[in-house]
């Protein structure tokens, strides 16, 4: 059986997408399911390559039981849009420059942004926390767990 191949894509690799990386594994592992999925994230941007995620993410994961272990890296087009199943951006942003990135518009088919899963929330994006506070943290947690949540059960739902 294949497994089923999640790509989380934010602008640098530090906060947003590692964090959904991370949320994604701890659901699949809990669930028992971790052998049916490969998950990785990667940023736009190729600034943090390299660098392990952002020690305020981390820290406000841990509290959750949630461990951050990926080290950062820059999407790598054509490759990532022909190797992942679902490529999902954090924001707008993410999401126009995942287009541009896309070698054709069938591979583009497989963008999505995070919140379109979301079932509990009503916000447009998982907003990036790297200037803010620890509220900023905590929302893309609470954001993350709940669009990892309802992507599980699409995909449960579509394969």
């Amino acid at each position: 059986m294949d497994r089923t191949k999640i790509l989380f894509v934010c602008l640098g690799n530090i906060c947003r997408s590692p964090s959904a990386e991370a949320v994604m594994n701890s659901l699949i592992k809990a669930k028992g399911i971790e052998e049916l999925f490969e998950i990785d994230s990667a940023g736009i941007t190729g600034y943090h390559a390299g660098e392990p995620a952002d020690q305020r993410m981390q820290r406000h994961a841990l509290n959750r039981d949630i461990h951050l272990t990926s080290i950062s890296r820059q999407v790598k087009s054509p490759a990532d849009f022909e190797h992942f199943d679902y490529i999902i951006g954090m924001d707008n942003q993410n999401i126009d420059d995942l287009y541009q990135l896309a070698p054709n518009e069938q591979l583009a088919k497989k963008i999505s942004k995070m919140t379109d899963y979301c079932t509990r929330h009503q916000h447009d994006s998982v907003p990036d926390p790297y200037y803010g506070g620890a509220a900023g943290f905590e929302l893309v947690l609470d954001l993350l767990e709940d669009a990892c949540e309802g992507l599980l059960e699409h995909i449960q739902s579509h394969e």
